[in-house]
């Protein structure tokens, strides 16, 4: 038997904290191993609980959920924890400053519960939850705050070809979409963007649109 996904969750509603925790624990491969109400004790639980996916409120109390999941999945982090953020707004700036903190996605609060559901179970397989056109219409709205990188992406050692695949992903194309535009299979596509991630050390699609545009390959 398939071992279930450990879910932490954290939001200082206690209405909707308890709704998510509801809702996470009728499913056979979802486990809820704890809740709490602000980022601080998220931190403290995950060091405890080993949660695969925290379910992470922003604006809380004590700690806020943007500082909370860099301390959880930030650069750095010995073991990152996958984060999935959860907004009352759709393209919240605080949102965005959760994804370059670490979060692999975001769902708003008032999303049916079938997303949450796949949100968490697309974050625990270590893919992003964001879809390629909201990525880039995320980080693009706030590109002006996104500083710019030390390195490009050709001193790690990027060729040619993955540069392109690169600047498709920041420029919001899919998996198939990038396979149409460069005549390849969407298996190579696949290849070419699991390179790119192991290359520059990125834990998925959000953060190389991310590192994209801080190495000004998008605008």
């Amino acid at each position: 038997m398939t071992t279930p996904i450990r879910v932490l969750v954290c939001d200082d509603q206690a209405l909707i904290r308890t709704g998510f925790a509801t809702i996470i624990g009728a499913q056979p491969d979802l486990e809820v191993v704890g809740e709490c109400g602000d980022g601080r004790t998220a931190v403290d639980l995950a060091s405890r609980l080993h949660p695969d996916v925290v379910v992470m409120d922003v604006r809380m109390p004590v700690l806020d959920g943007i500082k909370a999941t860099r301390l959880l999945a930030g650069a750095g982090v010995a073991r990152p924890v996958k984060v999935l953020v959860v907004t009352t707004f759709n393209l919240d700036e605080y949102v965005y400053e959760a994804l370059r903190a670490g979060a692999s996605g975001f769902l708003l609060k008032d999303a049916p519960p079938a997303q949450l559901l796949h949100g968490i179970r697309t974050v625990a397989t270590g893919a992003a939850l964001l879809a390629p056109e909201v990525t880039r219409q995320l980080v693009g709205r706030y590109a002006a705050r996104i500083r710019p990188a030390e390195g490009k992406p050709d001193d790690v050692g990027l060729t040619p070809r993955e540069l392109e695949v690169l600047r498709l992903i920041a420029n919001g194309l899919s998996n198939s979409e990038i396979a149409a535009t460069l005549v390849i299979s969407q298996e190579t596509v696949k290849t070419y963007v699991s390179r790119i991630l192991t290359k520059l050390d990125l834990r998925d699609r959000v953060q190389a649109v991310v590192y994209a545009y801080r190495a000004g390959l998008a605008t």
